[in-house]
């Protein structure tokens, strides 16, 4: 069955789309509904399906579109809403159950027969939050509710009807910012809470703090504090806390409204007000219950002791808790990006966290994402962005490398939000990784403007799914699934969907397996094993040194990376056709398959390489780099002159070997020449490819993995014979 996801962004509730059906066999394809009418239209042409999905739509779907082919869009509301802001009015309104429709495409926005239905019962959260875990689930269920009598002749779907009880909805108008507005002087903090929560994720509260119009995002409720309703009364975090007339909430971040339309960025609350906030009094954690004494006479700056367990604010995005043998770490850092400074921060509370006397260190995260990698929108608002770039990128590799050699504690990743970029490598940085089902995994860098990606990637992603995998899943840059990271070894385990029984099942599985002190014995021994002899094989500064000189070239070296990061924090582009990686109708040679450029594969002279013979360590030491040359190239020419290249210095170099070997009378001579020839005739086939283009670039790690066994074993016995035969004519 062809299933094409027609979607603004591929993005969320699409990618989730995308997983389940490619997971199930279905052949799926994307076409981003970019606005452009004509390219739509092609695009539904090319791939001619037998079903077209809506995820997420925020343009109306043609009628020459629909009129010719069966069209389910996804609506986030009960039986009978309509309208383009659903989910907002139901969290502002305090719905107790709201719903996802599955929706036949009609004239009539949302007026089309109900194929599927599900509700569920609403919790106090953001938008944001209800539409990744209850909206995203309840919208999957409808989706395989319809498939499964998609096909049945004597299946008819709903016909709205409103005289019926069930059909609660109704027609609502486009939620605006009036409608959104606070009455800091009349409204009480639960209904504050409520129309942030309605916009949080996008466009925000407009509101006005210190004469400055700003978009408001992040609230959390404050249960100590409280003052004049409206003024600012503390900080701590970069969040602000301000007065209610019946308590306080936390405000974590805003986006400055611009004049004449102009775009900024979300941004850490004291970030965005920091000319315009007074000086604030310091004060610790441990007096925020006397806070609530006259404090509107000044803004108190309230430090969080992080070596303590426990959230002491709601504001506070580090914090870790001890339960017997066990440490659990949360970060649930806004929307998963991890600036330098927050990379920091994670770090310092790890460091502490190990010196604990406990079994185990549990990654948490965040419920929503559990991370995303470095933070674009702080790198963004820099005064030099390359720069900003680069710190980022080694605070979060040092943490990573933390992670990495912890070798006497067991760490897990319980991974229940969706994880990307470096924030997906950092949950594979761990001994095990758990994921609760429903989890997206996007491990891969190059949609940002080619980036190369660090974080210890080329050592940890080819070591958990090999690296022929770890290639394809870089280079093909698609969403998978927590089941297809399961069945290609990314993770180790599957857990419940729901958040709750996620987070009992992780405290089960890790309590049940620090409790057998022999086997956690031997775990950990193996670990350290493992450890000193990929050490040994390759150093992880090796790789971090070449993971960053790459990176450098993408901060320093243009502006790809550049241009892609504005676009993404500013939610612009100059796309105009949807990525051929999504669009399988839109590839001119099928499904992509071939590598692209910023291969994994990168080959290392090791100083165990050495022979003592300088003439002979050169020329093996220069293959390394004709290698590593021949994975740079850029198209098959450079690729046919590199691997003539190393063809030429690989036959030189043995041509001498062999003839010194003849004229001492080698005992090994004819073994080690077969290995020669056996060499040359592996490089002969990967010209042969080359020129066929068939090349894969596997085909050089193999020879680079014959060439190491050879210095290693055969060369090394050849210059202990030499080494002898000195001896003996002295």
């Amino acid at each position: 069955m062809r299933i094409l996801l027609i979607s603004t962004a591929f993005s969320g509730l699409t990618q989730r789309f995308y997983t389940e059906l490619e997971d199930a066999g279905f052949l799926v394809s994307v076409e981003l509904h970019l606005g452009d009418i004509v390219k739509l239209l092609e695009g539904v042409s090319l791939f001619k399906p037998d079903l077209i999905l809506c995820p997420f739509l925020t343009k109306r779907l043609p009628k020459e579109i629909y009129a010719n082919y069966k069209c389910l869009i996804v609506h986030p509301g009960i039986k009978g809403d309509r309208g383009p802001s659903s989910l907002d009015w139901a969290i502002q309104n305090n719905e107790p159950e709201w719903g996802v429709s599955l929706l036949e495409a009609a004239e009539e926005m949302d007026a089309g027969d109900i194929w599927a239905h599900k509700t569920f019962p609403m919790r106090q959260a953001t938008k944001s939050s209800l539409f990744y875990r209850e909206v995203t689930q309840a919208a999957v269920d409808c989706l395989w509710e319809v498939l499964s009598y998609f096909d049945a002749p004597d299946f008819k779907p709903e016909a709205q009807d409103y005289s019926k009880p069930e059909y609660k909805g109704k027609l609502q108008p486009l939620i605006k910012q009036p409608d959104r507005a606070i009455n800091w002087k009349s409204h009480k903090t639960d209904e504050i809470l409520r129309r942030i929560n309605t916009a949080d994720g996008s466009p925000g509260v407009l509101d006005e703090i210190y004469g400055k119009p700003v978009f408001i995002f992040n609230a959390h409720k404050e249960s100590h504090l409280t003052g004049k309703a409206g003024e600012i009364i503390a900080t701590a975090n970069h969040a602000i806390c301000r007065a209610t007339v019946d308590g306080a909430i936390w405000i974590g971040h805003l986006k400055p409204k611009l004049e004449s339309g102009a775009k900024a960025i979300k941004l850490p609350a004291t970030s965005v007000l920091k000319d315009l906030v007074p000086k604030a009094v310091a004060a610790t954690s441990a007096f925020k219950g006397l806070l609530s004494k006259n404090i509107s006479k000044a803004i108190r700056h309230i430090e969080i002791d992080y070596a303590k367990p426990g959230r002491e604010l709601p504001c506070q995005e580090v914090w870790y808790e001890q339960e017997s043998d066990v440490a659990y770490l949360y970060f649930p850092f806004h929307n998963g990006g991890m600036s330098t400074e927050q990379c920091r921060l994670l770090l310092s509370v790890y460091r502490h966290v190990a010196t604990l006397p406990v079994k185990a260190i549990v990654l948490m995260g965040g419920e929503e994402c559990w991370s995303n990698g470095i933070h674009l929108n702080h790198i963004e608002i820099a005064n030099s962005p390359a720069d900003e770039s680069w710190l980022n990128i080694n605070a979060i590799d040092d943490l990573i490398y933390q992670i990495i050699t912890t070798l006497d504690k067991v760490t897990i990743s319980a991974v229940a939000g969706s994880a990307g970029a470096g924030g997906a490598i950092m949950a594979i940085a761990a001994d095990r990784v758990f994921a609760r089902e429903g989890v997206i995994f996007n491990p891969h860098y190059k949609n940002m403007g080619e980036l190369y990606g660090s974080e210890y990637w080329t050592y940890l992603l080819p070591r958990r799914v090999g690296q022929e995998m770890a290639a394809s899943l870089t280079e093909q840059r698609l969403p998978i699934s927590a089941k297809k990271a399961w069945r290609i070894g990314l993770i180790d385990k599957v857990l419940d969907k729901n958040h709750t029984i996620f987070a009992a099942q992780i405290k089960h599985l890790i309590n049940a397996m620090i409790a057998d002190s022999e086997a956690l014995r031997q775990c950990l021994n193996a670990k350290a094993k493992t450890r000193c002899y990929d050490e040994s094989l390759k150093a992880l500064a090796t790789y971090r040194q070449f993971e960053l000189t790459q990176m450098y070239a993408n901060f320093y070296g243009n502006e790809n990376y550049h241009i892609a990061r504005q676009h993404f924090v500013y939610k612009t582009s100059n796309d105009k056709t949807t990525p051929e990686n999504i669009a399988i109708h839109r590839q001119k040679n099928g499904p992509a398959g071939k590598l692209s450029l910023g291969s994994m594969y990168h080959f290392v002279w090791q100083d165990f390489y050495q022979t003592g013979d300088d003439l002979a360590d050169g020329q093996h030491e220069d293959i390394f780099t004709l290698a590593n040359q021949l994975v740079s190239s850029v198209n098959r020419e450079e690729l046919a002159k590199n691997i003539q290249l190393i063809y030429r210095h690989v036959k030189e170099h043995f041509n001498v070997e062999e003839e010194q070997m003849e004229q001492l009378d080698f005992r090994g001579y004819k073994a080690h020449v077969r290995e020669h020839n056996g060499m040359l005739e592996k490089l002969a086939e990967i010209e042969h490819k080359i020129t066929n283009d068939e090349w894969k670039q596997r085909d050089i790690q193999e020879f680079m993995d014959k060439w190491g066994e050879h210095i290693i074993h055969s060369d090394m016995a050849f210059n202990a014979y030499l080494k002898k035969q000195g001896l003996e004519s002295a």
